[in-house]
């Protein structure tokens, strides 16, 4: 509710995709920075305190905004310094949760719980966030929302609290340089090079999907004439796809290879994602949102459970981090551009291309929408190219799994 409350107050301040973006931009990065070290502490740390912190530092944020907009001081590079803080704590709450789920759930249940924890957990959330969102920040302004994600913040960390959460044994030699500390999960990788293909696979996907993801909200509104609703709507039919994808995956527990069910499940997605932008009606938006979400939880299944697999507890949080580093590096310079492409080129330049026009249209948004589906057809013809490799393509044969 909150990210889609401030989605709207920035676009109503500033009308520009580029602030949107940033937004993003502002929460990925120190996600990044933070993935260089963060392995070494989740190792060494109790996950479960990790996990309150990264709580606790989110409600401070929220607080924050909070006073500032009761005091008519808000502004947008607030929301870009909270977003930062927040993404740096919420990296190590996440990673902390993450490599429990190999200590909690047995290998079997691996692509099961990971489509609960990451789709119908958040796709849950999803489908009435955007629509309670709206109601609220057009009915209390933002700050009704702000008080609301306090009261969930209670929720939150007296969930924690009482969960037993079992630690992994601790195999990190302190006596060890920091270098190597800090160097042991890209080591690790590297010595595996079907787990470094398929990240190579991953920075390439999630850099170009970036590119188009950065821009979604902006494209909507400006396409339905600044219309909260209807961007919530279409957010709405997305959560609704995420957990009706998740359940169906959830008691189908996937393929058996599960390399193809990544890549499958990313060219669905990014096809059904490819739609938005091609479509010009917002049911046609709903049922490609619904459906890029449907089968989104087959990518993230798949992957999670292939690491899980793989890779010993106790080395979890190391190996992880570098994961993700490795995998979402480029991914803030996709959001990096995104909104200067769509506000600089895109946009400007439409309409100088009749054959574009007479598909994307010549109104504002018809730009972004043209920048979304180029960059979501180019992630289907990366993943094409990726599975001609035999190091990624037969990684299950290759890498066993470690019992």
């Amino acid at each position: 509710m909150t990210n889609f409350a401030v989605t709207l107050w920035a676009w109503e301040a500033t009308e520009k995709a580029t602030p949107l973006a940033l937004i993003l931009f502002f929460t990925q990065t120190p996600r990044i920075i933070a993935s260089l070290f963060a392995g070494v502490i989740v190792d060494s740390w109790n996950r479960k305190y990790l996990m309150m912190l990264g709580d606790s530092i989110s409600a401070i944020s929220t607080v924050i905004i909070l006073a500032l907009f009761l005091t008519n001081n808000l502004q947008i590079w607030h929301l870009y310094f909270t977003r930062a803080i927040n993404g740096l704590f919420s990296y190590f709450q996440d990673l902390a949760f993450s490599t429990s789920m190999a200590m909690i759930v047995p290998k079997e249940h691996y692509t099961r719980a990971t489509v609960m924890e990451d789709y119908l957990t958040y796709s849950g959330g999803e489908i009435l966030a955007p629509f309670l969102g709206t109601f609220f920040y057009y009915k209390f302004d933002l700050k009704g929302v702000l008080i609301i994600d306090l009261l969930t913040f209670l929720c939150a960390i007296f969930t924690v609290i009482i969960v037993k959460i079992p630690q992994p044994q601790v195999k990190i030699n302190h006596r060890e340089s920091i270098y190597n500390k800090l160097t042991f999960g890209f080591r690790y990788i590297f010595s595996h090079p079907s787990l470094l293909s398929l990240l190579l696979f991953l920075l390439s996907a999630n850099f170009v999907s970036n590119i188009a993801w950065g821009i979604f909200p902006a494209m909507i509104l400006a396409r339905s004439n600044n219309s909260g609703e209807i961007l919530a709507y279409v957010q709405g039919a997305m959560g609704l796809g995420g957990v009706i994808g998740g359940i169906v995956f959830t008691f189908w527990g996937g393929f058996k290879n599960r390399v193809n069910g990544l890549l499958l499940g990313n060219i669905l997605a990014e096809f059904s994602s490819c739609l938005i932008g091609l479509s010009k009606i917002p049911y046609l938006w709903m049922l490609s949102g619904f459906l890029m979400s449907f089968f989104s939880p087959l990518i993230g299944s798949s992957n999670q459970s292939i690491w899980l697999s793989k890779v010993d507890p106790s080395i979890q949080g190391r190996v992880f981090a570098s994961r993700y580093f490795i995998a979402q590096v480029m991914s803030p310079f996709g959001l990096l551009i995104s909104g200067f492409l769509a506000d600089n080129f895109f946009e400007k330049n439409i309409p100088y291309f009749s054959n574009l026009t007479f598909i994307f249209g010549n109104v504002e948004g018809s730009g972004m929408a043209f920048q979304y589906a180029l960059f979501s057809s180019l992630g289907i013809f990366i993943t094409l190219i990726f599975y001609r490799l035999s190091v990624l393509r037969n990684l299950e044969k290759i890498l066993p799994d470690r019992y």
